[in-house]
């Protein structure tokens, strides 16, 4: 399966915020692969440095455990970054600018499932 989720939810709601990345952890260690597709408030978690200053309270932090995976992709609104002065350069390693027509691409392919959080 391959699970596309979009969040907009950001450091003004940590525990919002570890939500999506909770499930996407979980969708991994099932064997799956995920698209996070961060928007809004959520694009400055993949500022490198951001995530690991993040304490949810209740559910598990699991931003690093997403980031690192390999089987997980995390693309970043350019312009909701651009308009917060966010640079792609500035951008964990795992995570890339992109856009709608990504979230398109990956929630077309057939064996897609889409959550928004």
């Amino acid at each position: 399966m391959h699970y596309v989720i979009s969040s907009t939810w950001g450091p003004t709601d940590v525990t919002r915020a570890a939500l999506p990345f909770v499930f996407a952890a979980t969708a991994l260690q099932a064997g799956d692969t995920v698209l996070l597709m961060l928007f809004h408030d959520a694009v400055t978690i993949a500022v490198d440095g951001t995530h690991q200053k993040m304490i949810p309270f209740g559910p598990p932090a699991k931003f690093a455990e997403v980031f690192s995976n390999p089987n997980a992709k995390v693309l970043v609104c350019k312009p909701c970054a651009e308009v917060r002065s966010i640079s792609e350069n500035m951008l964990v390693q795992n995570a890339v600018f992109g856009g709608m027509n990504d979230l398109h691409q990956h929630t077309s392919r057939s064996d897609a499932k889409f959550i928004s959080f």
